[in-house]
């Protein structure tokens, strides 16, 4: 799999480099907007991790011209713009998630990995996981062919877990994700834990072939038992 990183502060430009190439990617960077553009319109990536503001120019223009040519998937806006226009407008360009600086490179990963996950659905509205499948655009779940009523926020966790299976979320990951970029700020947790806590109930009298394992102090992962 190969990634670009359009990002112009050099130092997280090689963190977040060596970060995916510690998970085996093929990374290539681009720290201007000239650059990016000369790269995007001759190679081709499973990925872009796009900065908003780049010399230059801004990412917004580099996601409008790749959605004009019908290559605007798997974009990961990252920027320390935490403007509410600006990241509709980017997800209304195309882009597929949206992450704010600063941030912790494990859950850029996990997004990375996520993306790439839902790349490979092939325009599939369904998740199977054993006994359990989510469909994705009517926003239900289902064990043993018997609908499970989910809450807003149950299907996002675990629509979000399903495309990171066997893999560690932390809390504060969870949190932004799933409640927003500033939830990580958050005092406690507890709001986290509830809405996992009846998940759980919900999995176990279904009796799904998956559960959500703590891992202590850390966060979760959703396992197939």
């Amino acid at each position: 799999m190969k990634i670009l990183v359009i990002e112009d502060e050099p130092q997280l430009l090689s963190n977040v480099k060596e970060s995916l190439e510690k998970e085996k990617f093929l990374v290539e960077t681009a720290s201007d907007y000239h650059e990016a553009i000369d790269k995007l319109f001759i190679y081709e990536y499973d990925c872009i991790l796009l900065d908003i503001m780049l010399p230059n120019g801004n990412g917004l223009q580099i996601l409008s011209q790749l959605k004009a040519e019908e290559k605007s998937e798997n974009v990961i806006i990252i920027s320390a713009k935490d403007s509410l226009d600006d990241k509709l407008k980017g997800l209304e360009l195309g882009a597929d998630d949206y992450l704010t600086k600063p941030f912790h490179l494990a859950e850029l990963n996990a997004r990375v990995k996520a993306v790439l996950r839902r790349q490979k659905l092939n325009g599939k509205n369904t998740l199977q996981i054993a006994n359990a499948t989510l469909d994705l655009r009517e926003r239900t779940f289902i064990v043993n062919n018997q609908k499970i009523s989910l809450n807003r926020k149950e299907f996002d966790i675990l629509n979000y877990f399903s495309l990171n299976l066997n893999r560690l979320i932390t809390k504060s990951a969870l949190a932004e994700h799933v409640w927003g970029d500033h939830s990580d700020n958050a005092d406690n947790f507890d709001f986290v834990y509830y809405q996992i806590k009846n998940l759980r109930k919900k999995l176990q009298s279904a009796n799904a072939d998956i559960e959500i394992e703590s891992v202590y102090g850390i966060g979760y992962k959703l396992i197939k038992k």
